[in-house]
C-alpha cells in the first residue's frame, strides 16, 4: 500500500534538526558523516527523522530508509541496507545496476536477483566486494549539491552483518555526499548488549556524531499537547499529563488520545494502550493482534495471508473456517487502524505507530494464543516461501512450538547465513537446530545429518565468529559423541586442537592430536592424518618442543601431497618456516609460498595464520612499513571472508594498533567494529592503551586495571595492559604502584610463559624509570634511596639475562628489544644519580628503527642529561626536537614534561615560557610536603582532612604554579627553589 505521511505534529527540536541539516549541508560538499540518533522509546526519533527526512528532500537530497528488525536471536543479515538498496535501486535503478555489473555480489540484497546462487563461505572475496559494492552504491547515489541521506531505524536491533557493514563504511568515508543517520533506543542499551562498545568506539570517529533526543520540557509539552487537541489543554490535565508522560511524547499523545480531560486516566501506558485499542472495532483489534506477533513491522502481502487463513474472527459470530471476502474485510480494517493512528503504511510494509504500541498488543495475547498465532504465520511461510526468509519462519515455528519445523527452517537460515558469509548468524541459526535436537524424532532424517555434524558445523562458525570458548564446548561435545566410533572421532579431535590453541590451551591441544595421531598411525596418506600431524605440529611449536614441531610437519607436508590436502600442507610449511630463526628473509619467504599454497587450496583461515606469521616476522626484524602493508591487507582479507573475529582476524588487528602506535598515531581507533567477542574485546582494549597513555587518557589505568582478570585467558592481554598501565600510573607519580605492578606482572609471566620472557625488558625497563623517579624525591628531601637502587639493578641484571637467554628461539633478538635493553640501562643510569648522556643517545638511536614515540620519549631524557652535564646548547636542540615530535602526536604527558624541563632549565622552546606567579599558598605547601613522603591523595586528605579530590585540585594548582608536569618534578623544583622543607613532617 502507499506511504502514508505522518500526521502528529511536529514541535520543538530545532537543535537537533539544525545539526541534521548541518550535516546534511556539510555531506553536499562532499564531507560524509554518521548520526546516531539515540533517545528511549517513544521519545520521537521516528517523527524527528521524518521532519529531518522531508527537509531534506525539499532540499534536492534523496533519502532512503531502512529498518532493523527484532527477530530475536534469528538474525536476518543485511536487513535495512538490503531495504535501502531496494529503494534506491527503484527509484534510481541505472546507479545501482551500474555498481552491480562491477561488483556482482551486490545483487545478492536486490529484490530482482535469485538467491539460491551457490557462494563458498570461504571465498573473500564475495563478501568485500558486497561490502564495497553497498559503499560504491549509496556514494554513486550523491551528488554535489543533492546528497543520500540514508536513515536506519532501530539499530539495536541489527544483525552483527548489518554492524559490520556499517563499520566498513565509516571507516571508509573519504568525500562522498552521503549523510548516514542511524536511531537506536538508549532503554534497549543493557550492559552486554552489542551496539553499546560499537557506539562508544563510532563516537571517536571524527566523522560521526551524536545526536541525543531528551524529553519534552513542560514548556515544550504544553505546545506538543495544544497542537495535538487544537487548543490548549487545563493546566490540570496538562500537570497530570506531564507526570504520567515525563515529556514523552508517544506517551503524552497516548494519553491524550485515551481521554485526558478525565479523571479516569489509565496509570501506565498498557493501561492507556489496552483502553484505546478496546474502543475500537473487533476486527481492528484482530488485525493489530495478528500484527503484534510479527514484531513492529510486516509485509502487507505476509498480514494479508495470516489474515485470511485466520479462523477466528469475531464479527462473524462464531463463524470458523475461511472468513468470507477477507481480503474486502481486511481493507476496512486496516483502514480503520489506520485512521485510528493505530498502524500506518511505510513501504509496502504494515508498521505500528511506536514499536512500544506493537509489544502491549502482543503482551496481552493469552499465551496460548501467541504459541497459535506464531503457528499460523510458520504455515502461511511455509506455504509460500516468497512471504519471508528461512529465519523468519524459524522464529515463528520455534516460537509457535512446532519444533520440526523450526529444526528445519534454522537449518535452512543457518546455509543462507553461510552463504552471505554472517557467521554470527550461521551460529545462532545452528545453535537453536542443536536446541531442539532431542524433541524432534528422527530429526537427522529431517536434515540428512546428524547431530555430530551439526556440532561440527556450529564449532567452525562460533570460531569465524571470534566465539571460541563457544567453538571448543561444541567441538568436545562432537568428540564425545563420536566415542563408539575412533576413526570419526580422530579427525573430530583435530578440530577440538585447533580450537584449544584459540584459547592457548596448547597443551589439551598436543593432547587431542596425540591420540587422533594414534588411531589414524597406521591409516594410508589421508587428509584427517595430514590434518592432524599439522596440528600437532603447530602446538609443538607454541610449546617450543622444537624437534617436535619440525618432525611433525615434515611428515604433514609428505602425507599431505600424497593425499592432496593442500591446506594442511600450507600450514605444516608455516610451521616450518617459523622454525626458521636465524635469516628473517629466508622465513619471509617460505611463508609466503605457504601463504600462496593456503590461498590455492582455498584455506583462508591457514592464509591467515600465514599472514599473521608474516606480519610477526617483518615487525621483530624492525620492518615496520611491510608489517603495516601485510596487517592492512591480511585485515580486509579477513573482513571479506567474515573471519574479522576469528582467532587470526583478531591478532591482525591487534598488530594493526600496535604498529600504527609505533608509528606515531596516537588517535583513538578510527574504526567503529561491531562489538568484538570478549576475548577479542579484551585483546583489543589492551593494545589500544599504549595510544591511550601516550596521550594522557586520564582513565588509562582504571582502563589497564580492569583487564586484571583477562590475564589468565591470554598471557598477552597481562603483558600489553600490565605494561600500559605501569607506564600509567608513572606518568601519574604513582611510582610505587608502578613498580610493584611491574613486579607482579614479571613475577606472573615469568610462571605462565618461561623466566626470561622478552617482553620482560620491557617491564623492567619501565619499572627501573619508575624507581628513578622514586630515587630522585629521595635524595632531595634526604631520604636513602639504597632499596630501590637495588631493586632496579636486580631488575636490569634480569632484562641483560633475558636478552641473552630469551632470544626468539636462538635467533637475533630485533630492534624493540636492543632498545628497550638500551633504555633499561639508561634509566639505570639516572636511578643510580649519574644520568650518563652517552647511554641516553644510545637508547634514542635504538628506537629510530621507526618507534616514534619512545624514540621522543628517550630523547627528552637524554635532552636532560644533557643539561645536567651542563651542555645546554645540545640539550636545547634535542629537547626542540622532541617537542616538535611530541606535540604532533599528541602526546599530552611527553608535551607537558618536555616543556616542564625547558622552563626548569631556561631552554628557549617555544611555549616554555615560566609562569609569572609560583608562590605557594600555606595548603598547598602543606599537601606538596606529603606529596613528597610518597603519600596518595586519598592519604594526604585524611592528614589534612579535606577530600581527595580537593587535595587533587591544590596538586593541579601546585603543578602549573611551578611548571612541573607532575608531582616528583614539582617536589623537586620545590626543595631547589627553598619551597619544601626536607624534614618530615
Amino acid at each position: 500500500m502507499a506511504r502514508r505521511a505522518m500526521t502528529t505534529p511536529f514541535v520543538a527540536r530545532e537543535r537537533q534538526i539544525a545539526q541534521l541539516m548541518g550535516a546534511l549541508e556539510r555531506a553536499s560538499a562532499g564531507r560524509p558523516g554518521v548520526i546516531l540518533l539515540g533517545a528511549d522509546a517513544g521519545v520521537g526519533k521516528t517523527r524527528l527523522l521524518h521532519r529531518a527526512a522531508g527537509l531534506a528532500a525539499r532540499s534536492g537530497a534523496t533519502v532512503v530508509t531502512g529498518h532493523c528488525v527484532d527477530l530475536g536471536e534469528i538474525g536476518l543479515p543485511y536487513l535495512p541496507f538490503a531495504e535501502a538498496l531496494g529503494q534506491l535501486w527503484t527509484v534510481g535503478g541505472d546507479v545501482v545496476e551500474r555498481v552491480v555489473a562491477g561488483r556482482p555480489a551486490l545483487g545478492r540484497l536486490l529484490p530482482s536477483t535469485p538467491a539460491d546462487e551457490p557462494v563458498d563461505v570461504e571465498d573473500g572475496a564475495n563478501r568485500l566486494q558486497l561490502f564495497d559494492g553497498i559503499g560504491a552504491a549509496l556514494a554513486a547515489a550523491g551528488r554535489p549539491g543533492a546528497p543520500l541521506m540514508i536513515v536506519i531505524e532501530d539499530l539495536h536491533w541489527a544483525d552483527s552483518s548489518s554492524r559490520d557493514v556499517l563499520r566498513f563504511l565509516v571507516a571508509r568515508m573519504r568525500d562522498e555526499h552521503v549523510l548516514l543517520v542511524a536511531s537506536y533506543r538508549t532503554d534497549e542499551m543493557h550492559r552486554r548488549h552489542p551496539l553499546r562498545p560499537m557506539i562508544g568506539e563510532m563516537a571517536r570517529h571524527p566523522n560521526v556524531e551524536l545526536l541525543e533526543l531528551p524529553p519534552f520540557t513542560d514548556d515544550e509539552l504544553r505546545t506538543f499537547t495544544t497542537a495535538v487537541l487544537g487548543s490548549p489543554l487545563p493546566e490540570p490535565a496538562l500537570r497530570r499529563v506531564a507526570e504520567r508522560s515525563e515529556g514523552n511524547a508517544y506517551f503524552a499523545e497516548e494519553l491524550l488520545e485515551a481521554g485526558a480531560d478525565t479523571e479516569a486516566l489509565p496509570g501506565t501506558l498498557g493501561d492507556v494502550l489496552r483502553a484505546r485499542l478496546e474502543l475500537l472495532d473487533p476486527a481492528v483489534q484482530r488485525l493489530a493482534q495478528l500484527a503484534s506477533v510479527a514484531g513492529r513491522r510486516v509485509s502487507e502481502p505476509l498480514l494479508r495471508a495470516v489474515v485470511a487463513a485466520d479462523h477466528t474472527d469475531p464479527s462473524t459470530d462464531g463463524h470458523v473456517g475461511p472468513v468470507p471476502d477477507a481480503a474486502e474485510r481486511f481493507d476496512v480494517a486496516l483502514r480503520d487502524a489506520v485512521a485510528h493512528h493505530v498502524l500506518v503504511g511505510e513501504d509496502g510494509r504494515i508498521v505500528f505507530r511506536h514499536a512500544l504500541l506493537a509489544e502491549a498488543v502482543y503482551a496481552d495475547l493469552l499465551p496460548g494464543e501467541q504459541v497459535a498465532l506464531h503457528r499460523r504465520y510458520a504455515a502461511v511461510l511455509s506455504a509460500d516461501p516468497s512471504l519471508g526468509p528461512a529465519s523468519r519462519l524459524a522464529l515463528h515455528a520455534l516460537r509457535g512450538h512446532d519444533l520440526p519445523a523450526a529444526l528445519r527452517a534454522s537449518a535452512t537460515a543457518a546455509r543462507d547465513a553461510a552463504q552471505v558469509l554472517a557467521p554470527a548468524e550461521e551460529l545462532r541459526h545452528l545453535e537453536t537446530v542443536l536446541q531442539v535436537w532431542d524433541a524432534v524424532p528422527h530429526a537427522a532424517d529431517e536434515l540428512g545429518q546428524d547431530r555430530i555434524d551439526v556440532l561440527t558445523a556450529a564449532a567452525g562458525a562460533a570460531s569465524r565468529a571470534g566465539e571460541v570458548a563457544r567453538a571448543v564446548l561444541l567441538s568436545r561435545e562432537a568428540v564425545t559423541a563420536a566415542a563408539g566410533d575412533p576413526h570419526r572421532q580422530a579427525p573430530l579431535r583435530t578440530a577440538l586442537a585447533r580450537h584449544l590453541m584459540g584459547e592457548e590451551r596448547v597443551h589439551d591441544a598436543l593432547e587431542e592430536t596425540a591420540q587422533a595421531l594414534t588411531v589414524l598411525r597406521d591409516d594410508r596418506p589421508s587428509g584427517d592424518r595430514a590434518w592432524a600431524l599439522a596440528t600437532h605440529a603447530r602446538a609443538a611449536l607454541n610449546l617450543d618442543r622444537d624437534d617436535e614441531a619440525a618432525s611433525a610437519a615434515t611428515a604433514a607436508i609428505e602425507v599431505a601431497r600424497a593425499a592432496a590436502a593442500a591446506g594442511a600442507e600450507a600450514d605444516a610449511l608455516t610451521t616450518l618456516a617459523v622454525l626458521v630463526v636465524d635469516d628473517a628473509e629466508h622465513a619471509a619467504d617460505l611463508l609466503e609460498k605457504a601463504r600462496d599454497r593456503a590461498r590455492e587450496a582455498g584455506d583462508i583461515v591457514t592464509e591467515l595464520r600465514c599472514t599473521y606469521n608474516l606480519i610477526a616476522t617483518r615487525y621483530y626484524a624492525g620492518d615496520l612499513a611491510a608489517a603495516a602493508e601485510l596487517v592492512t591487507a591480511g585485515a580486509r582479507r579477513a573482513a571479506a571472508a567474515g573471519l574479522t573475529w576469528s582467532v587470526f582476524g583478531v591478532e591482525l588487528r591487534v598488530f594493526g594498533e600496535l604498529i600504527r602506535y609505533m608509528h606515531g598515531d596516537l588517535s583513538a581507533p578510527r574504526r567503529a567494529a561491531d562489538p568484538a567477542p570478549e576475548g577479542a574485546a579484551a585483546s583489543l582494549t589492551s593494545v589500544e592503551l599504549y595510544a591511550a597513555v601516550a596521550r594522557g587518557d586520564t582513565d588509562a589505568v582504571a582502563r589497564g586495571r580492569a583487564l586484571r582478570p583477562a590475564w589468565h585467558r591470554d598471557g598477552q592481554i597481562a603483558l600489553i595492559s600490565g605494561g600500559a598501565t605501569v607506564d600509567a600510573l608513572a606518568w601519574q607519580g604513582d611510582l610505587d604502584d608502578a613498580v610493584e605492578l611491574a613486579v607482579e606482572l614479571i613475577d606472573y609471566l615469568g610462571r605462565v610463559w618461561s623466566d626470561y620472557f622478552l617482553g620482560g625488558i620491557w617491564i623492567a625497563a619501565l619499572a627501573i624509570s619508575a624507581l628513578a623517579d622514586g630515587a630522585q624525591v629521595d635524595r632531595l628531601v634526604g631520604r636513602s634511596a639504597a632499596a630501590k637502587v637495588a631493586l632496579g639493578s636486580e631488575l636490569l641484571s634480569r632484562a641483560v639475562t633475558t636478552a641473552e637467554k630469551g632470544r626468539p628461539r636462538g635467533g637475533r633478538l630485533g630492534p624493540e628489544g636492543l632498545a628497550w635493553l638500551a633504555r633499561a640501562h639508561a634509566e639505570h643510569s639516572r636511578l643510580l644519580g649519574v644520568n650518563d648522556p652517552s647511554l641516553w643517545a644510545q637508547a634514542t638511536e635504538a628506537f629510530e628503527y621507526g618507534y616514534r614515540y619512545e624514540e621522543t620519549r628517550s630523547r627528552w631524557r637524554w635532552a636532560q642529561a644533557l643539561l645536567e652535564a651542563g651542555d645546554r646548547d645540545v640539550a636545547t636542540a634535542h629537547a626542540q626536537i622532541a617537542l616538535s615530535a611530541a606535540t604532533a602526536m599528541g602526546a599530552g604527558p611527553l608535551t607537558a614534561a618536555i616543556l616542564a624541563l625547558a622552563r626548569r632549565g631556561r631552554l628557549d622552546l617555544p611555549g616554555a615560557r615560566a609562569p609569572a606567579v609560583d608562590t605557594l599558598t600555606g595548603r598547598e605547601a602543606e599537601v606538596l610536603a606529603l606529596v613528597a613522603q610518597g603519600l596518595t591523595n586519598r592519604q594526604i586528605g585524611e592528614q589534612l582532612y579535606i577530600s581527595g579530590k580537593t587535595v587533587s585540585v591544590h596538586i593541579s594548582n601546585v603543578l602549573t604554579k611551578l611548571g612541573a608536569s607532575g608531582r616528583t618534578e614539582a617536589v623537586a623544583i620545590a626543595h631547589r627553589r627553598g619551597l619544601l622543607a626536607t624534614e618530615a613532617r
